[in-house]
């Protein structure tokens, strides 16, 4: 193929597929390098941009798609007979910041930051697509651990997780504050320990608040 037609390909390929495509699927189909397959869907991306199109190709990690811009969500949603997904809840939101800075983590780390349990939402956030298992950590009871996926990035409009707002800094008097009420001690131990023990998790689920109690929690949209 010449250029104009591997351009074409591509396009065709990113238009007809309803998921994220890998790269390097992409290129191993056409039978050309990663980076060439990178140039083409930067320059189709630029291509769309410049004819005002209402179509985009988001890059997502090693992955790319092309979907409808953010602006006309409204009314592909209303042309289609769309009902809006219930929104996230503040404790969705917390783990999926836990996660999204600490990946790879486990269910105990999660726990140990948050302070209640979180079996619920992390469910829920497996079903939606937001968060993925990424394997299991070669320790005792082999804990399984979590990480975001590209629906993650998708959803966040972020093409790559170093776009992430950076954390901000705590200054001496946030640090004093957290000492004195024994935070900081709290995220010691949190950043310590990755993974319990069989013994020490059971210990630590006794410390844990319900979910059904938990205040935040309320807001569920399970």
């Amino acid at each position: 193929m010449n250029a104009k037609e591997l351009n074409a390909a591509v396009e065709a390929m990113l238009f007809a597929s309803g998921e994220p495509l890998e790269i390097i699927r992409i290129a191993e189909v056409l039978g050309c390098d990663e980076d060439q397959v990178e140039n083409i869907v930067l320059n189709i991306a630029n291509k769309l941009d410049e004819s005002g199109s209402g179509l985009c190709v988001m890059k997502l990690g090693d992955k790319a798609q092309m979907c409808s811009r953010q602006e006309f969500a409204p009314l592909i949603r209303e042309i289609l007979d769309l009902k809006r997904n219930t929104p996230l809840s503040a404790a969705a939101f917390e783990v999926l910041a836990v996660i999204a800075y600490n990946q790879p983590v486990t269910k105990s780390f999660i726990e140990q930051v948050r302070g209640v349990d979180c079996s619920g939402v992390i469910s829920t956030l497996c079903q939606r697509g937001l968060i993925a298992e990424m394997g299991r950590l070669e320790l005792p009871g082999r804990p399984l651990i979590y990480g975001t996926t590209s629906d993650f990035l998708r959803c966040f409009c972020v093409s790559d997780l170093s776009e992430l707002p950076p954390l901000p800094e705590k200054n001496e008097d946030d640090l004093k504050k957290a000492l004195e009420s024994g935070e900081a001690n709290n995220q010691n131990k949190s950043t310590e320990t990755l993974v319990l023990s069989d013994d020490s998790q059971n210990s630590a689920d006794d410390n844990l608040v319900n979910e059904a109690d938990d205040d935040v929690f309320n807001e569920d949209f399970q």
